[in-house]
């Protein structure tokens, strides 16, 4: 039986909302439609919304239905940026934190290249969270010229959670509207929209056990966003196009459970989480826990781990070669042999930032889990560790005047 280890790329559908998926895929009904089949539809997904502001602390009427977190990232980033300068042109400037997925760093940087938005990369420190002093260092000499601050709830690789009540104070004594990234956060600590003071909030399904394709933007009413996206105008004209109802409810069933079960499933993965930081390290002598420490400001059953003289790549061969599922970092880059920018964030080198082997926890997660992991990891690392060693000493050590080297 294979071992899932990678629940922060996505976590399995809960049987409870593929039931309710299924129920409601096969009926028919466009919301915006006015004859019964419609009405039906546009029922069903309204009372998903006000599940979905129940559980997460908003206004029904501050819920915009995306289709995950990515284009929520996106609507935030961009729409709010846009309709920032639109009303203050000399606010040019966008504050990202330097660890942030790139759902969100991408789309400021597109901003940057093609509408001159000035990007502001917040450092980490060594732990992965958002240095403050820096911060507000960079907000007391550009706080007026800034349009919008961008910092996740909870980093995706090493579960950094980041001081997002600081960042909010920091901002408002200069009206800047905060937007977060909660899409690792949302079922595993405490979500409060409007307890929290931010403006906007992203969120996606396929990281609660709802099917992937369906997420949502929290967006207090009184924000300005500029539609990224035309068309029919739903959404509260911000997000075009025909919402799927049956992912809209089945996110909604998969908020719902996720919020309830919280803190139970909370403590459950934290045990869980530390077996694996207490044992990882004495099975592979060097291996080292990145970020916060296990039980202090990070999400519970995440991990992960560098592990000198490896590349993550060769390591997660092994580990699936066991039938076992493990990431180095976003599963969005998967594929991406590179070193993971939240470690070169975080001070490590090119080789440590290569390294990363990031373990994530989840509703299936059990012993046995935690078990094979241990079991199998010590040989994969060994055989990682030779391939690593053949590779640095087959090297040429001369170079060609002009060929530029290797990296």
């Amino acid at each position: 039986m294979s071992t899932y280890l990678d629940h922060a790329a996505t976590t399995p559908v809960r049987p409870q909302v593929a039931a309710t998926y299924a129920d409601l895929a096969t009926r028919v009904g466009n919301p915006g439609s006015t004859h019964a089949h419609g009405r039906h539809a546009r029922r069903v997904l309204e009372d998903a919304r006000e599940s979905v502001a129940a559980d997460l602390g908003a206004h029904p009427t501050e819920v915009i239905f995306t289709s995950g977190g990515t284009e929520a990232d996106n609507i935030a980033v961009k729409g709010i940026w846009y309709a920032a300068t639109a009303d203050r042109p000399e606010g040019t400037g966008l504050c990202v934190s330097a660890i942030e997925h790139h759902a969100v760093l991408d789309p400021a940087q597109w901003l940057a290249e093609t509408a001159g938005a000035r990007v502001h990369l917040a450092p980490v420190g060594d732990d992965g969270v958002l240095d403050l002093t820096a911060l507000a260092e960079h907000l007391h000499h550009d706080g007026a010229r800034t349009a919008a601050i961008s910092v996740m709830w909870a980093n995706n690789e090493v579960g950094a959670l980041q001081p997002l009540q600081q960042v909010i104070d920091l901002a408002a004594q200069h009206r800047i509207p905060v937007h977060s990234d909660a899409v690792q956060a949302v079922g595993r600590v405490p979500v409060d929209f409007a307890a929290s003071g931010l403006s906007a909030l992203s969120v996606t399904g396929h990281k609660l056990g709802a099917p992937a394709g369906i997420g949502a933007l929290l967006a207090r009413r009184e924000l300005g966003i500029t539609p990224v996206l035309h068309g029919g105008g739903q959404e509260r004209g911000v997000r075009s196009g025909t919402v799927p109802v049956a992912a809209a409810a089945a996110l909604a069933e998969a908020v719902k459970l996720a919020v309830e079960q919280r803190t139970e499933e909370a403590k459950r993965l934290e045990e869980l989480g530390g077996q694996l930081a207490d044992a990882v390290p004495v099975t592979v002598p060097g291996a080292q826990l990145q970020g916060p420490p296990v039980g202090g400001g990070r999400l519970p059953g995440h991990l992960m781990f560098t592990v000198p003289d490896t590349d993550a790549e060769a390591v997660l061969f092994g580990l699936d070669s066991a039938g076992i599922s493990a990431a180095s970092g976003a599963a969005c880059q998967a594929g991406v042999n590179q070193p993971s920018h939240v470690l070169s964030a975080m001070g490590h080198d090119h080789l440590a930032a290569r390294s990363g082997i990031r373990l994530t926890l989840g509703h299936t997660s059990t012993d046995e889990d935690i078990s094979a992991l241990l079991t199998a990891l010590p040989e994969v690392v060994q055989r990682a560790r030779a391939a690593f060693s053949t590779r640095r000493t087959s090297r040429p050590t001369t170079m060609a005047a002009g060929t530029g080297g290797q990296r």
